[in-house]
């Protein structure tokens, strides 16, 4: 059995008992980790794809050390001016052990969780819809009252009569 797991932004297809090194994590030596980030389960037979993830699909694993990568180094050069800059930096990184591969079925409680949490998102995207909605209308009132309720162009008129008053009284 294999699965394609998310740690850190990266993702790693990784098989029980063998050992990867992954960005490091911020975990003790010897603990026990699980990675619900699963995008993809299979085996001989079926694969399961996620959207994003699969549910209840889970990833055990075990922290076995933090260490640094070999040194890697930057080099810059411009050409005839004597530009010429060294650096470099190592990487840190987690050594971990997969143990299991879980996939429980859609009865277990963690399925029920999540989709307990899908429908929180569902309701709470609803919901901002709404308020959306609303305040858009509102703001579709406002406009048709202040469209309504415009006194300049009588005011303009109101204007003009008095202008026209004065020069017909001048005349």
């Amino acid at each position: 059995m294999y699965a394609v797991v998310d740690i850190a932004g990266q993702q790693f297809k990784v098989t029980e008992n063998t050992k990867y090194y992954v960005p490091k994590l911020n975990e003790k030596v010897d603990a026990k980790i699980t990675l619900s980030n699963v995008l993809l389960v299979g085996d001989n037979n079926k694969t399961d794809f996620g959207s994003p993830f699969v549910k209840g699909a889970k990833v055990s694993a075990k922290v076995l050390e933090h260490i640094k990568d070999e040194k890697v180094i930057v080099f810059k050069k411009k050409r005839r001016t004597g530009y010429e800059k060294s650096n470099g930096h190592r990487q840190h990184l987690t050594r971990i052990e997969v143990t299991k591969i879980a996939l429980s079925s859609k009865d277990s409680k963690p399925a029920k969780e999540t989709e307990k949490v899908d429908e929180v998102k569902d309701k709470a995207s609803k919901e901002t819809k709404a308020t959306k909605t609303a305040a858009k209308t509102k703001a579709a009132k406002l406009a048709t009252k202040a469209k309504a309720t415009k006194p300049v162009s009588e005011k303009k008129e109101v204007k003009e009569t008095k202008a026209k008053k004065e020069t017909k009284e001048k005349e």
